[in-house]
């Protein structure tokens, strides 16, 4: 039996603003057949007809400057659109601003800073926000909590109410979480350290996942306690094993192989489902720096672990590759033990203890080197061949269960 999926465009709507975000992240009300269309670049959520799918049209743009800086996540269910707005600085508190499908204001709530994802729970009484809370770019010292709003909507959207999950119960156990895989920034309290990016719900509706990224963890969320309950720490991935190969570098053309080096899942999106009774969640393994990285060709390696030094930090073997540098020094004596680099190039499929039961491997890079080899480890252009090999590679982001 012939699974494979074959994908075909029929339709196509341009918004005529190129390389700006104008198009970047949508939701669709199937009962309107209407689309909606985060639009970065004007700062509106654009509503496009779908109804015929081979003429997308657009009919109307909802503003939101008057609300926040920006718009970085819309999630729509049972007629209401609920859009997360980021205050006027990335430090500041954003906001859940609440419309229904034509567009019109319901409510508007207060979140923590930096607002990154909204989901509804499956009964929809209920609406989740993960708070990023990135340093300021200019002075790091800024830094508010990262955390995950919780609000009820039991009541209905104009009596929606706010709880707040955080971080703080785990400062003074960052030793602890480091000591079973979680990444914790040198001199970080856990709460400031963490930056909630992407949340999924179980499908029985008790629990939330949310994707730390930049920790290489999973927080579990008790939706009924209303407080994290959990950190899953995601563990390494080792490019050394057979199936698991990597292109490290961006100037050597397609060449996925096998190398000394391991990688941090580092999810972005995340999906959950139930099989045969039991919650999984996939993770699409993106990675991301916070500027920690260095190019293994910089790095003093150990002579013990790497007695081919010399050569691994040649041009077309690892030179190129970029690495944590607070990761790799295991025993702390200035060098490293280990490479460590960021994603896993893949998807993963995970139970709901966080136990990995099955990744992608390299797949993702070998099927892209056979069918579209021009655009391999790109930026999406034919200029930018190669270009993504010394970083993430493929660099997968999202994930949806079908």
């Amino acid at each position: 039996m012939d699974n494979s999926i074959q994908l075909a465009q029929i339709g196509r709507y341009d918004s005529g603003i190129f390389d700006e975000g104008a198009a970047e992240i949508t939701a669709y009300d199937a009962a309107n057949q209407n689309l909606f269309v985060i639009n970065g670049a004007d700062k509106t959520i654009d509503i496009l007809d779908i109804s015929d799918p081979t003429n997308p049209n657009f009919t109307k743009a909802i503003a939101i400057e008057e609300f926040g800086d920006g718009i970085n996540s819309i999630a729509i269910k049972d007629g209401i659109v609920a859009a997360a707005i980021e205050g006027e600085s990335a430090q500041d508190l954003g906001s859940i601003v609440f419309f229904d499908t034509e567009g019109n204001v319901l409510n508007q709530v207060t979140v923590g800073a930096l607002p990154d994802m909204v989901t509804f729970t499956p009964d929809s009484t209920k609406l989740l926000v993960a708070n990023e809370g990135e340093p300021d770019e200019d002075d790091p010292n800024i830094n508010p909590e990262g955390s995950v709003s919780i609000i009820d909507l039991a009541g209905g959207i104009a009596n929606a109410t706010v709880t707040t999950a955080d971080f703080t119960a785990f400062n003074g156990q960052e030793e602890e979480l480091r000591s079973r895989g979680v990444r914790i920034f040198p001199e970080e309290t856990f709460a400031n350290d963490v930056e909630p990016e992407y949340i999924t719900v179980s499908p029985d509706g008790t629990q939330a996942f949310v994707s730390l990224q930049e920790n290489n963890a999973i927080a579990v969320v008790d939706l009924e306690a209303g407080e994290i309950s959990d950190i899953q720490p995601l563990g390494l991935k080792d490019y050394s094993q057979a199936g698991n190969g990597l292109d490290p570098s961006d100037r050597d053309g397609i060449d996925i192989r096998n190398e000394p080096v391991y990688g941090l899942y580092q999810p972005d999106a995340i999906a959950a489902y139930e099989a045969n009774g039991e919650t999984y969640y996939l993770t699409a393994n993106e990675g991301d720096a916070r500027s920690e990285d260095e190019r293994v060709e910089e790095l003093e390696l150990d002579p013990d672990a790497f007695p081919d030094a010399a050569t691994l930090q040649g041009e077309n073997e690892l030179g190129r590759l970029e690495v944590s540098t607070i990761d790799g020094d295991l025993d702390g004596d200035g060098d490293y033990d280990r490479l460590v680099s960021y994603g896993g190039r893949s998807f993963s499929i995970r139970d709901s203890m966080g136990n990995l039961v099955f990744d992608s491997g390299d797949e993702l890079a070998q099927i892209t080197a056979e069918q579209v080899p021009e655009l391999f480890n790109s930026n999406g252009t034919v200029e930018s061949f190669d270009s993504r090999s010394d970083a993430k590679g493929a660099e997968p982001e999202g994930v949806v269960v079908g």
